[in-house]
């Protein structure tokens, strides 16, 4: 029985080998989708990131009401990179902005000192900042409230409608995938199923002649998944390097980490469910069953 056993593995290497492939590029295709979903969220985090609000304060305000008011808005979870703007350094950006002094036109300094700061991503939609509008309203210092309402209104709706289309993408994909892989190790083992019949004719017990196949099927999906992140490591250097070096900075090692974790389940938990269902499908059908 053990020379059968040996014999069925180097039968198989050929089917082995293409199941190995297929598994291969399907766990490939799987992966590049998730880099993109990654990319995607850390990329809709760093532009809800941008978001900055401006809150205006009144002319002649004491200085100490304005330390006040500074001390409140960092401590808020909202906010992010809190920065006190004088009326000098509000001149200097608008003069830094490619705009022209004034002071051939005015004597005096007509932009209002403020309170700025960038939102944290979890509070960029309408609800949260109309609430933190009237938060900070309530000092009455701040005479005016400003933020750029019709990029946080467009980013919403674009944000909802593109993960929406690409949660419905992932999951028709990772269906196709299992699918796919599921028929692939179908039929690298239906090379086998005679093979499968001898040795339970000879008297092997199902244990016995289901082993070396889920042995092989657990290494073969480990090797499938290790060619397929080789194949996603090599993509995304190319990519940071050559085509878009700023993506670079959206990387999140953790969640790389995570999804190839993921695909060396997916490979191996596949691989071996559909080999042992195979396997012991042979075994339950008869011999006549198998032509």
């Amino acid at each position: 029985m053990a020379e059968i056993s040996k014999s069925s593995l180097k039968r198989s290497k050929p089917s082995y080998f293409m199941s190995i492939l297929g598994v291969a590029l399907v766990l490939f295709i799987l992966g590049l989708l998730g880099w993109i979903v990654i990319n995607a969220s850390k990329l809709e985090n760093y532009f809800k990131g941008s978001v900055q609000i401006h809150a205006f304060i009144r002319e002649g305000s004491p200085d100490r009401d304005i330390d006040s008011l500074e001390r409140f808005i960092t401590s808020r979870p909202y906010a992010r990179n809190v920065e006190h703007v004088t009326k000098e350094m509000a001149r200097a950006k608008f003069i830094g902005d490619g705009n022209e002094d004034w002071n051939k036109v005015l004597d005096y300094n007509p932009l209002p000192a403020s309170i700025d700061f960038y939102l944290d991503p979890l509070f960029v939609n309408k609800d949260s900042i109309t609430n933190i509008i009237t938060e900070v309203k309530q000092h009455f210092i701040v005479s005016e409230i400003k933020y750029p309402d019709a990029v946080v209104s467009g980013l919403n709706q674009v944000v909802r409608k593109f993960e929406i289309l690409l949660l419905a993408f992932a999951a028709i994909l990772a269906l196709i995938a299992i699918i796919l892989i599921d028929n692939t190790i179908r039929l690298a083992m239906f090379s086998n199923r005679f093979l499968i019949k001898t040795m339970q004719m000879v008297g092997a017990t199902r244990w016995f002649i289901s082993k070396p196949f889920d042995t092989k099927a657990i290494l073969n999906g480990l090797f499938s998944a290790v060619l397929a992140i080789a194949a996603i490591i090599l993509i995304i250097y190319g990519v940071e390097k050559w085509w878009l070096p700023e993506i670079k900075a959206l990387r999140d090692n953790t969640l790389l980490a995570l999804l190839f974790l993921a695909l060396i389940v997916i490979g191996i938990g596949i691989t071996f469910f559909s080999t042992h269902r195979s396997v012991t499908k042979y075994l339950k059908m008869k011999l006549d069953e198998l032509y």
